[in-house]
């Protein structure tokens, strides 16, 4: 199914409520997995697990293993960059060619170095911007770079690993489709 052309996104985290906007026309493919996580609640409870100052904020594993592997492998083809990953847009996180999956980042700052590199934004922060520079950025990258949450181990003990060994993380208690 086909989202909408145009449909706005609530989150509802520790810090605030922020509402995205999302484009079909940006970038197809990425704007219909978003609307199809939002609406099964997939992001419900999850955590800004990646705080990377002065880049990004990254959110998109569940918490709960057995949902976390179940969607790991559901991959979505790439879609073409047509916006730039300006302060405040949203772009599914890749490891390459057709691996876009559930995980999604928020730019904190221009990052066009993205674009060249196939990242295509499907969505932007249209209220809330201020909300998103305040979530925990204390554990920084993920490993190796980094001292936050390992994205394995995430998949495989959920919530209750980053709760006893990163409990400032910011959750999102909703995210609801407007």
């Amino acid at each position: 199914k086909h989202a909408p052309e145009t449909y706005r996104v609530e989150f509802d985290t520790s810090k605030g409520v922020f509402v995205v906007e999302v484009t079909r026309a940006w970038a197809p493919r990425g704007a219909d997995r978003f609307h199809e996580l939002v609406f099964k609640k997939f992001y419900d409870g999850a955590r800004f697990y990646r705080v990377v100052p002065r880049f990004v904020v990254q959110f998109g594993l569940r918490g709960e293993p057995a949902s976390d592997r179940y969607w790991s492998n559901m991959y979505i083809p790439d879609d073409p960059v047509t916006q730039n990953n300006a302060r405040g847009m949203l772009s599914f996180a890749m490891a390459g060619a057709a691996t876009r999956t559930t995980q999604v980042f928020i730019n904190l700052q221009d990052n066009f170095s993205l674009d060249e590199m196939g990242v295509a934004p499907f969505g932007k922060v249209v209220s809330g911007m201020d909300v998103v520079d305040k979530f925990f950025k204390g554990y920084g990258d993920t490993p190796p770079s980094g001292s936050g949450p390992e994205q394995a181990r995430v998949r495989e003990e959920g919530n209750e690993y980053l709760e006893r060994f990163f409990p400032r993380l910011d959750p999102i208690q909703s995210a609801r489709l407007l």
